[in-house]
């Protein structure tokens, strides 16, 4: 006792008493602070109890700082379906003690009724607490008219279609409350064809007192058999606002069954087109800009088919075919397809150019079109009907004797209708040859009117005079018979000395008949029509020799091939005509030819193609 007191009285021991007590105090403070902020994860639930399609909210605290990738909620997917999430983080700094917390936020929506667990929500190398959710039987949604809240209805222009024909599936959401996070299904099924028909249209109606607004959505659908196809329910899902918070709800249509009919037994046709109507227009024009009616043999005019059919694609319009006669060769170009959509289905439209080259003169007149389809309104055959063009053809020109200004050519007469191939430049007179024609028919038709007089009237001025006339008469006479014995002797001279054989001027490039052969056929192939006639005489001189080939008619001849001398001619044609648009295709040449040279016929092009819609 006596030392403390002391102590006590000694002022720098009470100073270090101080110190130490203080310093136990703060170290207690801390070991409380750890004890206070203990690492820890926790899961809260907003609600325990809540009602079917009730959105519920699942919180998960963590307030340790290592949260390694963060909750592991996979283990919800089983009994929820999880709608978003977010993440927020804290940290404060107290007394020397530093803390972390982060919370994660979950949007859950129960798959069923009744008593579901939450498991222990995995974080990092900690866990949350397991939490137990009473879901309750929802009962009927309606609002104080007694109608619910969303409706969704799907119809169908037609319940007992035919195969292919179009078929428009309308399907219409009907909603009183605004829509979140909509989820509408799309109908389909492995026996149509489906498009979308228009954008969507939205109007508003009055159900029974409760205004609805009214969402309608078109498809075009396209049955590929016949029997019953069945759509299935359609469904929407969607979140909406209600006092008690977010809901989900749901709704589902009537299934459609569709009894799909064949192809009737009494369709004339085996291109089946079943459509509301079709319209079928004809035109034939002249590409230039001559006037119209005046076309010539060996001109190239198109004439353009128009095919419009209201409710069916392009595609299904079956393609026209016509064939050539003798008074004009056909050449039809690729079709062209394009389509329009509205509310009442889809209308296609096919157009076809064919490039027409008369071969004779006269009035021009092409085929009728008459195209069978099924009218699916009145359920029975109708034919859509198109009056085939006509249009007056020219013979080929001659040259007017007359001399035009600038060395131009005037039309005068017309040459009558050749049998053969014919070229213009080769029957066209040149303007001299038509004067040194004229120049001899003069002369072959001068004739001398000599009268002799007699009587006191003679006197030696007569008689020389007369006399005169005589010598110059047969003078002329024989002038004239010298004239012509000369022009024939130079014609026969220029045709057997002047020009030169093919041997001279052109000779022989290719080694044996074999390689002029391929050479002919890929010039066909490849449609080099400047190159045909020179790689035709190529590969004629080797077959036939050198002194039967002079040209093409030789080749007609020799070949004695009707199908090669018309396919020769058609070339000819489109070689000499001054039509620079026209296309010369030359595989038809190179069948024939393959034919010729081998002896063997070939498949025609009609048993190779095939119908866009081979199955129906």
């Amino acid at each position: 006792m006596v030392a403390i007191n002391q102590c006590r009285k000694m002022p720098y021991v009470q100073k270090a008493m101080g110190n130490i007590l203080t310093a136990v105090l703060v170290a207690w403070f801390v070991l409380l602070s750890n004890v206070i902020y203990a690492a820890e994860v926790t899961a809260k639930l907003s609600e325990n109890i809540i009602v079917e399609n009730q959105v519920v909210q699942l919180t998960i605290r963590a307030d340790v700082a290592d949260t390694g990738n963060g909750p592991d909620f996979s283990v919800l997917e089983k009994d929820f379906t999880i709608l978003n999430q977010s993440q927020s983080s804290q940290f404060s700094f107290n007394l020397g003690a530093s803390q972390s917390r982060k919370y994660w936020i979950v949007s859950l929506m129960p798959k069923s009724a009744g008593v579901v667990q939450i498991p222990a929500i995995p974080v990092g190398q900690y866990a949350s607490n397991p939490l137990t959710l009473e879901v309750k039987t929802s009962p009927a949604l309606l609002d104080e008219n007694g109608n619910p809240p969303i409706l969704i209805e799907v119809e169908v222009s037609d319940l007992q279609p035919y195969l292919q024909q179009e078929v428009i599936i309308r399907l219409k959401l009907y909603h009183a409350f605004a829509l979140q996070n909509a989820n509408i299904s799309t109908p389909k099924h492995v026996d149509l064809v489906m498009e979308r028909l228009t954008d969507d249209q939205v109007h508003y109606e009055t159900i029974k007192d409760t205004d609805y607004q009214v969402l309608t959505r078109e498809y075009l659908a396209f049955p590929q058999r016949s029997g019953v196809i069945e759509i299935e329910p359609q469904k929407v899902a969607a979140m909406i606002n209600t006092n008690r918070g977010r809901r989900l709800i749901k709704a589902q249509s009537k299934p459609i069954k569709l009894n799909v009919l064949p192809v009737p037994t009494m369709y004339p046709s085996e291109n089946w087109l079943p459509a509301k109507d079709v319209v079928i227009s004809s035109t034939l024009k002249h590409p230039t800009s001559r006037q119209a009616g005046a076309a010539q043999v060996g001109d190239t005019l198109i004439w353009q088919i128009t095919t419009i059919a209201d409710g069916a694609f392009p595609e299904q319009i079956p393609t026209l075919e016509f064939v050539s006669t003798k008074n004009y060769k056909l050449y039809p170009q690729q079709p062209t397809f394009s389509s329009s959509k509205s509310t009442y289905g889809i209308r296609g439209e096919q157009t076809v150019n064919i490039e027409v080259v008369p071969t004779a003169p006269g009035t021009l007149t092409l085929p009728n079109i008459e195209l069978p389809y099924w009218d699916i309104k009145n359920r029975r055959v109708k034919h859509s009907h198109a009056t085939g063009p006509s249009m007056e053809i020219t013979g080929l020109p001659i040259i007017d004797e007359k001399p035009v200004e600038s060395g131009k050519k005037k039309v005068t007469a017309l040459l009558k209708p050749q049998s053969r191939s014919v070229a213009p430049i080769s029957l066209a007179k040149t303007e001299s040859d038509q004067k040194e024609s004229a120049e001899l028919t003069e002369k072959k038709d001068v004739t001398v009117d000599l009268s002799i007089k007699t009587g006191e009237q003679w006197s030696l001025k007569h008689i020389l005079l007369a006399s005169l006339l005589m010598v110059t008469a047969i003078a002329l006479c024989l002038a004239v018979c010298l004239r012509l014995y000369k022009n024939k002797s130079n014609n026969k001279t220029l045709e057997e000395q002047s020009v030169p054989t093919l041997k001279e001027f052109a000779p022989l490039k290719t080694a044996n008949e074999d390689s002029a052969y391929h050479d002919l056929l890929t010039v066909c192939r490849s449609n080099q029509l400047p190159l045909l006639r020179s790689a035709l005489l190529e590969w004629a001189r080797h077959r036939w020799g050198e002194e039967a080939i002079r040209g093409l008619d030789d080749i007609k001849e020799l070949s004695q091939s009707n199908s090669l001398k018309e396919l020769l001619m058609e070339a000819e044609l489109i070689m000499y005509s001054d039509q620079t648009t026209t296309e010369w295709d030359g595989t038809m040449l190179a069948n024939a030819l393959e034919e010729f040279y081998s002896g063997e016929s070939k498949p025609t092009k009609e048993s190779q193609l095939k119908s866009l819609y081979p199955d129906l």
